[in-house]
């Protein structure tokens, strides 16, 4: 099976990652790591998955500027993914629902900017 765009899904999905250990040091500082593992790969799993819809979600266009468009795509698809973890937590972890809308917007903008390299 082929994707419209492999390039843009790999980096997206690879800065999701990375994001997701970003994630994990953040808020293992703030909750603790001692007795909170599954949450944590949980929370990384979320900017895993993140990263994959936003790299299959290239050709959606929102707005006609290209810029604008990656902040509110990325906004758009950060806010819808990490609800799950804001309702996991019962709507305790806020820092991290808000995090994840900002990251959405850093692995749109940079799946957009170097997949079309």
């Amino acid at each position: 099976m082929k994707f419209p765009n492999q390039k843009r899904i790999t980096i997206s999905v690879l800065t999701g990652a990375f994001l997701g250990i970003l994630c994990i040091i953040g808020v293992g500082t703030r909750i603790g790591f001692n007795g909170n593992i599954v949450y944590l790969i949980g929370m990384w799993y979320n900017r895993v998955i993140m990263g994959l819809l936003i790299g299959l979600s290239g050709e959606i266009v929102l707005l006609e500027k290209r810029t604008n468009n990656t902040i509110l795509r990325g906004a758009i698809i950060g806010l819808v993914v990490t609800t799950g973890i804001l309702l996991s937590t019962s709507f305790k972890d806020i820092p991290s629902f808000f995090a994840g809308i900002v990251y959405g917007i850093i692995i749109d903008y940079v799946s957009t900017k170097y997949s079309s390299v």
